[in-house]
C-alpha cells in the first residue's frame, strides 16, 4: 500500500505542441510547469506515477469524431519531452477516453493500493473526466487540481470540473 498515485493524462505532442494534430491551445501549455512540479513531488514521496497516452490505430473509429491524432508509434503519440517518464513510472497506451478501457490501470492501482489518486493532464472534458469517473466507480478518493488540467473548450472545462466534483466526488483544488 502506498499513500498516493499520480495519473498524467495525454500530455502528448499532438495535444500540447503547437504543431500537434489536436493542439489544445496555450492553456494546455500553461499547465506544464505545474504538472512537472507534481511529478517531482510524487516521485520524491514514492507515489505511483502513471502516464496514460493515446495510441490509436491508423483507422481508429475515434477519427470519425476527431481528426487523426496520436497514432501509435508516431511523434504525436509521444509524451512531451519536458515531462518524460522516469524509471519506475508506468506508461500505459490507451485507445479510448477512459484510462481504464483496455488497459492495465485497474490492475496496477489494485496492486499498489493508493489511498488517493491525483489526476492531471488534458482534455478535462474528455479523457481526464472519463478517467476520474472510472476512479469514482472503483471508490478511489480523487484530487483534480485546477492548475493541472486544461481543455480546448473553456465551457466544457468548467462543466467537467463541476461534474467531477458533484457527481464523482473528486476534490477540485
Amino acid at each position: 500500500m502506498i499513500k498516493a498515485a499520480l495519473i498524467v493524462v495525454d500530455m502528448l505532442n499532438d495535444f500540447i505542441d503547437e504543431k500537434g494534430a489536436l493542439y489544445c491551445g496555450q492553456g494546455a501549455r500553461d499547465i506544464i510547469p505545474f504538472v512537472r512540479l507534481r511529478l517531482e513531488a510524487h516521485r520524491r514521496a514514492g507515489s505511483l506515477v502513471v502516464f496514460l497516452h493515446d495510441a490509436h490505430a491508423e483507422d481508429d473509429r475515434e477519427f470519425e469524431k476527431f481528426p487523426p491524432h496520436c497514432v501509435a508509434g508516431t511523434w504525436g503519440s509521444r509524451i512531451i519531452d519536458s515531462l518524460a517518464p522516469q524509471p519506475g513510472d508506468r506508461v500505459l497506451p490507451k485507445t479510448r477516453y477512459s484510462g481504464f478501457y483496455g488497459t492495465d490501470l485497474e490492475k496496477i492501482l489494485a496492486e499498489y493500493g493508493p489511498e488517493e489518486v491525483e489526476v492531471v493532464g488534458v482534455c478535462t472534458s474528455i479523457c481526464v473526466m472519463d478517467t476520474v469517473g472510472g476512479l469514482a466507480n472503483r471508490d478511489y478518493p480523487t484530487i483534480v487540481p485546477r492548475a493541472g488540467v486544461a481543455d480546448f473548450d473553456a465551457e466544457a472545462h468548467r462543466f467537467a470540473l463541476k461534474r467531477m466534483e458533484r457527481l464523482y466526488g473528486a476534490t477540485i483544488q
